[in-house]
């Protein structure tokens, strides 16, 4: 089944949300990413943590599908492209490596995140822009620390927000966006990353959900535009 995704209206700008969890700007022609975590993996097997190999290999391919979906001019990544300094493994970097080698002609930034700090920067050949935050794209604030910022919309990263949709007898935790009046929040991309639930905190906001190949608005307060109030 195909990938969906769901176009919203932010203060009078198209933002296209995918199931992919990201983010497209089709005026801009960018992608944006927010805490992708490469090499988490590696990180945890280098800490005698066994956990199972290809995680940045599925990362890597949903990126390639959202690239052939959009076919973006440049992606922003919203903080912690690597996890930590152990994320340089051969095993990563080669990988990273490759993939790079197919989209050399696509530009792409890097908005420092937390973890970006610790694990220090990509070699050079991989020509990644690195910016501090807020970075100005059109009418977009990037960030990877949730925030308002004076004179545009803000998306950001650092939260992994999840929604956890419950019955007396199950429930279950579905990634998502977060769009308040000044700012919005991206699902993590990783494959190999946790979430943080916003059920509690979520009041007055539009949240959409991703089940599945889809992207949902959660209710009727997530409707197709958002306004700044």
């Amino acid at each position: 089944m195909p990938i969906e995704a769901l176009t919203i209206d932010v203060n009078g700008h198209a933002l296209v949300l995918s199931a992919e969890r990201a983010a497209f700007d089709p005026h801009a022609k960018s992608l944006f990413i927010a805490d992708a975590h490469f090499g988490k993996d590696a990180v945890f097997r280098a800490r005698g943590i066994p956990v199972p190999v290809g995680t940045t290999g599925e990362t890597l391919a949903r990126l390639d599908a959202l690239v052939a979906a959009h076919r973006p001019e440049s992606i922003v990544f919203l903080g912690d492209l690597l996890h930590a300094r152990e994320s340089h493994a051969d095993e990563t970097l080669d990988a990273l490596a490759a993939w790079r080698a197919r989209h050399r002609e696509l530009a792409l930034v890097l908005v420092e995140g937390n973890h970006d700090k610790h694990a220090g920067a990509l070699p050079a050949l991989f020509g990644v822009d690195v910016v501090k935050e807020p970075y100005a794209l059109g009418p977009w604030a990037l960030c990877h620390h949730p925030q308002t910022v004076d004179g545009a919309y803000a998306l950001a990263g650092h939260e992994h927000p999840v929604y956890r949709l419950a019955t007396r007898l199950d429930s279950v935790r579905l990634q998502c966006f977060r769009f308040g009046a000044r700012a919005g929040v991206l699902p993590a991309f990783g494959a190999f990353t946790g979430g943080f639930e916003v059920n509690a905190g979520a009041r007055g906001e539009a949240l959409y959900v991703i089940a599945g190949e889809r992207v949902f608005p959660l209710s009727d307060r997530s409707s197709s535009t958002i306004a700044a109030s």
